[in-house]
């Protein structure tokens, strides 16, 4: 992969959570607070973006979104998947650290 495709990529990578974020928060703003991690603020800003700019900022060379899992248990346990013999408390043991995070980081 040459650096344009990586742009482009990066481009639409931008274009889906931008768009996936606007849904979210018009369907189900507290969940979609807590599911991206987001404040209040950046809620109201990004749920009153127009199609045009929303095309605009996904135009840009920075990814927008990040990986909110920065912990090495929650990865393991999210990468462990089919190797205990209980994956729902696998996966919601990491669910209940990663919602431990974005209170933290409220």
């Amino acid at each position: 992969m040459n650096a344009d495709q990586i742009l482009t990529e990066i481009r639409e990578a931008n274009l889906s959570y931008l768009m996936l974020a606007q849904s979210l928060i018009r369907a189900d703003r507290e969940q979609a607070l807590f599911r991206l991690g987001i404040s209040e603020g950046t809620a109201t800003m990004l749920a009153t973006l127009t199609p045009a700019q929303i095309m605009k900022i996904a135009s840009g060379n920075n990814l927008l979104c990040r990986m909110r899992v920065d912990d090495d248990m929650v990865w393991g346990l999210l990468t462990n998947h089919g190797k205990s013999s209980n994956d729902s408390v696998t996966r919601l043991h990491a669910n209940i650290l990663m919602a431990g995070r974005h209170q933290e980081a409220a």
